[in-house]
C-alpha cells in the first residue's frame, strides 16, 4: 500500500531492509539499506522491458534481499508541483503495491540524479562508467534520504 510519510514508519515498527528505487522510463535503479535503516547502498540496475517482467525481477530481488517496503523516487518539478513523469512514477507505484505487498512510500527525488552525476564528475569517472552507474547510485541518494527522515521524524518526502 501507498502510504503518507507519516504512516510509513506505523507501518514497519520493527523495521526492517528497505529498498529505494529510481524508476525511469528505461532503468530502475536498486538500492537497499540495512535492517536498522542506517546506511543505504547502491545494489542494481535493470533494465525495463514490459511490466509483468520487471515486475518479476522486482519481486524475485525483493524476497532474496528480504525486503519489508520500499521508497520510490518521486520526480517532482523544481517547483513542487507534479509533471507527466511524476504520474508516471505514482501509477507505477500505483500498479506494483498488490502484487508486492509491502508499504510504499513516495519520496521527493528533484535533485537525486543531479548530486549522484556531479559526484561521479569529480570523481573523474567516464561517461560510459557514469551511465552505468548513475540509476543504482540516484537509487541509493534517494533511499539515504528517505531513511535519514524517517530515523529524524522529519519526513518531508
Amino acid at each position: 500500500m501507498i502510504v503518507d510519510p507519516g504512516g510509513f514508519k506505523a507501518e514497519l515498527p520493527q523495521g526492517g531492509r528497505l529498498a529505494g528505487l529510481d524508476v525511469g522510463t528505461r532503468t530502475i535503479g536498486i538500492a537497499t539499506c540495512d535492517a536498522g535503516w542506517s546506511f543505504a547502498t547502491a545494489l542494481i540496475t535493470i533494465q525495463r522491458t514490459k511490466f509483468t517482467p520487471d515486475l518479476a525481477i522486482l519481486k524475485q530481488l525483493l524476497e532474496k534481499e528480504r525486503i519489508v517496503g520500499l521508497i520510490v523516487g518521486l520526480p517532482l518539478s523544481m517547483d513542487g508541483s507534479d509533471s507527466p513523469r511524476t504520474q508516471s512514477v505514482r501509477q507505477f507505484a500505483k500498479s506494483i503495491e498488490i502484487p508486492l505487498e509491502r508499504p510504499i512510500l513516495l519520496w521527493d527525488e528533484r535533485w537525486s540524479t543531479q548530486a549522484v552525476e556531479r559526484a561521479l564528475i569529480d570523481a573523474d569517472l567516464s561517461r560510459a562508467k557514469r551511465h552505468a552507474m548513475i540509476d543504482k547510485l540516484a537509487a541509493a541518494y534517494i533511499l539515504q534520504g528517505a531513511i535519514d527522515g524517517l530515523m529524524a521524524g522529519t519526513l518531508l518526502g
